[in-house]
């Protein structure tokens, strides 16, 4: 899952945000069926790697998350209105490979951006990593089934 802020939000790549959608992303996970499993804050979006019951129950959590994160960000920067340009982006995840493949795009994001030439060895500050999730993963396919498409 990805979603975009509006300029107006500001910079997310900041202790204090981190903090912030780091909370409300824990707060929304396990309700509504769906949790969130791994995530990546960038400069203006959110790169999010979540576990959903169905398309309804991904809808109804990512409102959820959304009005979490919203209230969170706004009361930071002490502003009122819009947070989200526009609604998440989901792609349904069905073999080892394609979330091995979203795993290191939300793991490796900021070194893909970044203007600057990263040592191997450096890990984003601003994401999860395979070795510490945001929530255990309960399905095959998170637990153990993406470290087959890598191996």
């Amino acid at each position: 899952v990805t979603q975009r802020m509006v300029p107006a939000v500001g910079h997310l790549r900041t202790q204090m945000r981190l903090a912030l959608i780091k909370q409300a992303l824990h707060d929304a996970s396990g309700h509504l069926g769906m949790q969130v499993v791994h995530f990546s804050v960038q400069g203006n979006h959110l790169h999010l790697v979540v576990e959903a019951e169905n398309a309804a129950a991904l809808s109804r959590a990512m409102k959820g998350l959304a009005v979490r994160v919203a209230v969170r960000l706004n009361q930071l920067a002490k502003r009122r209105g819009t947070v989200f340009a526009d609604r998440y982006h989901a792609r349904v995840l069905e073999s080892p490979r394609a979330v091995a493949n979203a795993l290191r795009c939300v793991f490796e994001n900021y070194r893909h951006h970044a203007r600057e030439t990263l040592r191997w060895s450096w890990r984003d500050r601003f994401a999860s990593s395979a070795e510490s999730p945001l929530r255990e993963p309960s399905v095959w396919l998170l637990r153990i089934g993406w470290k087959l498409a890598v191996a």
